[in-house]
């Protein structure tokens, strides 16, 4: 008879090194610096993460409501979708953006951008592949492709190129590797904007290549003083080589929900439908019907959200520029990224300050890469008298861009 061993006598074996080579998670440090401050019995106005803080639309959570009592909806959805959602998604780009997209084949729901984003990568990306990442970036854009053993080559961004990337500036043995090139605009952190011209020579860029294009659009709807952003498919021939990701998160107030959904070249479609079959099994249909009523109904209530974003923006550039800051309007997304003063070292420790000096909580531009360490993000997910209040703590505590 065998004799029980405890836990501490069973040494199990290390995480793969896929793992336990990524950088560290910034996000899971500043929990910690949270936390801390937490039990010394600070009060803190969190303006770091992006989780949006309305609710979802009411006729959204009745849509899903009555999908999950709909027991046609209890079994393992469809892996391609319901049919009436992909049409959802087909008749919204043709109105939102003037462009046709086949719900047949040019259509992919996602249990959210996120995870398609990064199931796209493993479906291109061997060891040794490149992906081509604007940097500062969504952690995915890069995380995913060294996740697959790939390559990442980072491209700067700059307030004085608009964070837009210098696409000359790319090495040609990068270019001939490379398999994935992402861009995300509006972007997140930088809330930078891309135009049709600059997408144009990205599209000519990419088909020279034969590098497929990632676009992140997660931002799309979000866009205040009247600006616009467009699709990358707005730009001819970008469907010969372009996949793009949208995100009910942002737009609808339904991240926890977990829904989005990819469009595009049919054999990029198809690879990313492929990867799916493999590690899920398709978002939840009663979430599906939801995003269709989202998709049908939705701008009866998106002028509303939008009209709070900017609102909110508002309060922070008048904000920070009585602190010293000179800042334009953002164009779109529910972020500002701006300079940490140049009295610090860095941005990490520019986030402890204002935590330790101010109980106000931001986000440290190392989050998104080396790139952003001389930034901060600031998010706009709390209602204007608590960023009003936030931006009262820092001038009470002296803290200011020239100080």
């Amino acid at each position: 008879m065998s004799t029980p061993h405890t836990a501490a006598e069973c040494k199990l074996k290390p995480p793969s090194s896929r793992l336990t080579k990524l950088p560290t998670y910034v996000f899971a440090e500043l929990d910690e610096l949270k936390e801390a401050a937490r039990k010394r019995g600070a009060d803190l106005i969190d303006l770091g993460m992006g989780n949006p803080d309305q609710p979802t639309p009411a006729p959204i959570v009745k849509a899903i409501q009555d999908g999950v009592a709909n027991p046609a909806n209890h079994g393992y959805p469809n892996f391609k979708g319901k049919p009436e959602f992909r049409q959802a998604v087909s008749a919204w780009m043709k109105r939102r953006y003037g462009v046709d997209i086949d719900p047949d084949t040019e259509v992919q729901p996602l249990i959210g951008s996120k995870e398609g984003l990064a199931h796209i990568t493993f479906a291109y990306i061997d060891a040794g592949d490149y992906s081509i990442v604007p940097s500062p970036y969504y952690p995915v854009h890069s995380r995913a492709t060294w996740i697959a053993d790939g390559l990442v080559h980072h491209l700067p961004l700059t307030a004085e190129n608009r964070f837009l990337p210098d696409l000359d500036s790319i090495p040609e043995e990068v270019a001939k590797k490379a398999k994935l090139f992402f861009v995300s605009y509006p972007n997140n952190p930088t809330a930078g904007v891309a135009d049709l011209p600059f997408y144009e020579k990205l599209v000519a860029y990419c088909r020279k290549y034969g590098i497929i294009l990632v676009s992140d659009l997660a931002y799309g709807e979000l866009a205040f003083d009247g600006f616009r952003p467009p699709s990358i498919f707005n730009v001819p021939g970008a469907k010969d080589i372009a996949i793009e990701f949208h995100s009910f998160s942002k737009s609808f107030n339904m991240a926890g929900w977990r829904a989005g959904f990819a469009v595009g070249n049919p054999e990029i479609i198809k690879a990313l439908y492929s990867m799916k079959t493999n590690l899920d099994y398709g978002l939840a249909s009663a979430i599906q019907d939801g995003g269709i009523y989202a998709l049908n109904e939705g701008e009866k209530f998106m002028a509303g959200i939008v009209q709070a974003y900017q609102e909110r923006r508002d309060v922070l550039v008048k904000g920070f520029r009585e602190l010293g800051w000179q800042i334009e309007p953002t164009k779109a997304t529910i972020y500002m990224w701006l300079p940490i003063p140049p009295s610090f070292s860095d941005s990490k420790a520019w986030c402890r300050h204002l935590i330790d000096t101010a109980d106000v909580v931001i986000t440290p531009g190392i989050a998104f890469g080396e790139a952003g360490d001389r930034y901060f993000r600031v998010s706009l997910v709390s209602p204007k008298e608590t960023l009003q209040k936030a931006i009262d703590r820092l001038k009470e505590k002296g803290i200011r861009y020239d100080a």
